[in-house]
């Protein structure tokens, strides 16, 4: 029996030992032994065996709250997402989106950032964790923290509210993506520095291509 096997085996035998875990506190347990799983074997050899070892518990536990393993693996990604009570406010909408692709670099170049890049890899492999990375993969930074500082924009009158709808929105988190996957983390000040100035500002501050419907 291989090392990580005969570990496995044994995390899941004595699971019952510790004290009994409910709700928030066992889920939690649950997805950063996903990550775990994910940083250590990568996505093709994890099962929800694995994970239910790892986090000390049954896996019906597991099954309960996700049906399969991909599920599971969106759910754990978005734990390395930047939280809303920590997006940057700075006052202009220009700084806003440097602090916010720093922040977003920084998670990139953390353990995160090889898992969310192995996971990229698998999609065209498997079909079901290609639909909800593509659904959900907002995660690790992507229109859910773009829109939420472009709405402060619009209220401070830098943009027009229409922008929020289109893909002009998300073209700075997704050229901060294209250069990580292309080159590696971190991205470095200058490379966000550029496409914050030479593509998403003059982006977001054209006029619409045509008037807006509301």
């Amino acid at each position: 029996m291989s090392p990580n096997v005969e570990q496995s085996a044994e995390r899941a035998a004595d699971h019952r030992k510790g004290p009994r875990r409910r709700g928030g506190e066992l889920e939690s347990a649950i997805l950063a032994a996903t990550l775990a799983e994910l940083a250590e074997v990568g996505y093709p050899a994890l099962t929800m065996e694995r994970v239910a070892a790892r986090a000390r518990t049954g896996k019906a536990a597991v099954y309960r709250r996700w049906s399969s393993r991909a599920e599971l693996v969106v759910d754990a990604c978005k734990l390395g997402g930047v939280p809303h009570d920590t997006l940057p406010d700075t006052g202009a909408l220009r700084t806003d989106v440097i602090a916010l692709l720093g922040q977003l670099s920084t998670k990139m170049a953390s353990p995160l950032g090889g898992i969310l890049r192995g996971l990229l890899a698998e999609m065209a492999r498997d079909p079901e964790l290609a639909g909800l990375i593509r659904e959900h993969i907002h995660t690790a930074g992507g229109p859910a923290t773009i829109h939420a500082i472009l709405e402060r924009a619009v209220e401070r009158g830098e943009i027009e509210p229409w922008v929020i709808a289109t893909r002009r929105a998300t073209v700075a988190t997704d050229l901060l993506r294209n250069q990580f996957l292309l080159f590696g983390a971190p991205v470095d000040d200058e490379a966000i520095t550029e496409i914050v100035d030479d593509v998403y500002l003059p982006l977001i501050l054209a006029p619409a291509p045509h008037p807006p419907s509301t």
